[in-house]
């Protein structure tokens, strides 16, 4: 009987693709419908996606089959879904990450920051996670965790190594990692009175070891948690904010609600706030509440912070100085963004409003993604070094060009196309939930909603996607929700923005399980920790992350994304009872 368990565990992926469509078929069977072939491929892709069954990108790919084949939107039509403006986005952010990456800039970033903050423990962890954050707004935070994982580890190896000499023989501690005083072991006497036995060697050591080995943990985890902190806040930090992006200008035609300036302003000062609450927690459960010496304030083990600042010199000397390919990274990332911030940045007219031709609803046609290309192809015809010929070292009688900044080589080994087809699926689901009338029936059966208050809905559906997003790849989860929470929205006449922007902030704070997102994994991956001090950790870190997210949606964000009136986009599409008027909106006032 153990066999066959073990041969059905074993062949569960293929028992799940086989199986799961056929058991889901009385659905489209029993009700026959656009709306139930629509919610049976939902069902499907999402059960998919949690069971991971298939590659996530695979099972994107399933609406370019079922779409056509129910009737619910021509081929054509799906398959424009799977390159649209958001992905272009995508690619061209990825496509300049991929030369910082490539050009090692980002390490000497990481290195100079850290010879800047020092290594005492409280400043090093808060060091890490700046500039593990500030990265992770560029590049992957899974290319950030994988290249801060191993800095942060050869820098403690030297913090905690023990003091020669006299130090070793009579067991004393490091007072920069003594984090907490050592409680005295008592002994009681004959005659009841009770006296302090003061601590030996072998306590000392305990102690150190133990101290030592929190701290090791809280340094690892200060890195994953950052690394997805980070992503939250630009535009192309993380994939699900481009999710959002895509499905908000398909459900406004275009309005450029959501773009790489607007997006800034709201989730800079979040990701601001949460980091510095992340590092406090941290600092707390890890380093104890004696700030004193967790800043270094009560003498400092000069061995060991000499052998640390050297390991991080060390490394930053190896990096030698500033290549000709470095500075042209540097100068055009600097570019791209100065060109995203001042595109259309809405409080004064930006370069596009200015000096380029508008589309027929008097919009600009030119977008992010433009952008992002255009300084991506710059960086094809760049050379990598000063303009000169060279000699071939295979062959000397020819004279050779230094490579550009960029080439397709690195850019085909690098670049995760899994994901460009995975945002595409999300992308078709969305436009087959709108097409197909699911989306309005959905909004429907959730008008009763309409009877709680808006911050309340909200905070309970971040709380959802927080938990879910620990089981399923954020994209997966932001794209399942994210059009369901858009019909909801206009069917109880809240703004779809002051719903979907927390969910999808929210789908970024994985901080429980080492599966819940790369980061996690590459940190477990490291040893020392185990999955409970990680969900220990994570539980308050994932409430704190939706407290900030919910005073960041009820203060600035108002403004930012004018949430005080109900669009006249999402009234064209909403239930008649939004088409009333405004005062039955039920979105609060800051």
């Amino acid at each position: 009987m153990a066999t066959w368990w073990r041969a059905l565990w074993a062949y569960r992926s293929y028992l799940i693709v086989w199986l799961l469509p056929i058991f889901l078929l009385p659905l489209p069977i029993i009700i026959a419908t656009k709306e139930a072939y629509c919610g049976y491929a939902i069902i499907l892709m999402a059960l998919f996606w949690c069971t991971e069954a298939l590659p996530l990108a695979v099972t994107a790919l399933l609406p370019l089959v079922l779409f056509p084949m129910m009737n619910i939107m021509d081929a054509s039509e799906v398959c424009l879904q799977y390159f649209k403006d958001t992905n272009i986005l995508f690619i061209g952010g990825l496509l300049v990450a991929i030369a910082v990456e490539h050009w090692n800039l980002h390490k000497r970033i990481a290195l100079r920051v850290l010879l800047i903050i020092g290594v005492r423990p409280a400043l090093l962890m808060l060091g890490f996670m700046l500039v593990t954050a500030f990265l992770s707004m560029w590049i992957s935070n899974t290319a950030t965790t994988a290249m801060m994982a191993p800095i942060a580890h050869a820098v403690l190896n030297q913090l905690q190594q023990a003091p020669k000499g006299k130090d070793i023989e009579e067991g004393n501690n490091n007072p920069t990692f003594e984090l907490q005083e050592p409680s005295p072991q008592k002994t009681k006497l004959d005659n009841g009175q009770v006296h302090p036995v003061p601590p030996g060697p072998l306590h000392a050591r305990k102690q150190k070891s133990r101290e030592e080995r929190r701290f090791s943990q809280g340094m690892s985890l200060c890195v994953c948690y950052s690394a997805s902190i980070g992503g939250i806040a630009t535009l192309t930090g993380t994939t699900p904010n481009l999710v959002l992006q895509a499905q908000i200008n398909a459900l406004s035609q275009n309005a450029n609600l959501v773009n790489f300036a607007s997006w800034f302003s709201f989730a800079f000062p979040t990701t601001v706030i949460l980091l510095l609450l992340a590092w406090l927690w941290l600092q707390v459960l890890f380093l104890g509440f004696n700030f004193r010496k967790n800043f270094g304030l009560e003498g400092q083990a000069q061995e060991q912070k000499k052998a640390a600042l050297q390991v991080i010199q060390r490394e930053h000397k190896l990096l030698g100085p500033m290549s000709f390919a470095e500075i042209g990274v540097t100068f055009f990332f600097i570019l791209l963004v100065v060109l995203w911030f001042t595109r259309e940045p809405g409080f004064f007219p930006g370069w596009a409003d200015v000096g380029f031709p508008r589309n027929e609803q008097g919009e600009s046609a030119v977008s992010d993604g433009t952008v992002a290309i255009f300084i991506s192809l710059i960086m094809f015809i760049v050379p990598s070094k000063i303009p000169g010929l060279t000699q071939d070292p295979e062959k000397p009688t020819r004279l050779k060009a230094p490579p550009a900044l960029l080439n397709w080589k690195t850019v085909n080994e690098k670049m995760p196309w899994n994901i460009v087809f995975l945002l595409g699926g999300g992308f078709a689901l969305a436009e087959g939930s709108e097409v197909s009338g699911l989306s309005d029936w959905l909004g429907g059966k959730l008008t009763p909603l309409q009877s709680m208050s808006a911050p309340a809905i909200v905070f309970v559906l971040c709380l959802l996607v927080a938990t879910f997003t620990e089981c399923t790849s954020n994209v997966a989860t932001t794209t399942l929700f994210l059009p369901i929470l858009a019909s909801m929205a206009k069917a109880i006449c809240l703004h779809p923005l002051y719903v979907m922007l927390p969910c999808t902030l929210s789908a970024s704070l994985a901080f429980m399980l080492p599966v819940a997102t790369p980061p996690n994994a590459i940190i477990f991956s490291f040893g020392g920790l185990k999955v409970t001090d990680m969900a220990r950790t994570g539980f308050l870190l994932n409430i704190t992350g939706v407290l900030v997210i919910m005073l960041a949606i009820n203060t600035w964000g108002y403004p930012i994304f004018d949430l005080h009136t109900f669009p006249s986009w999402a009234q064209s599409n909403a239930t008649s009872l939004c088409v009333v008027g405004q005062a039955n909106i039920t979105t609060p006032s800051p």
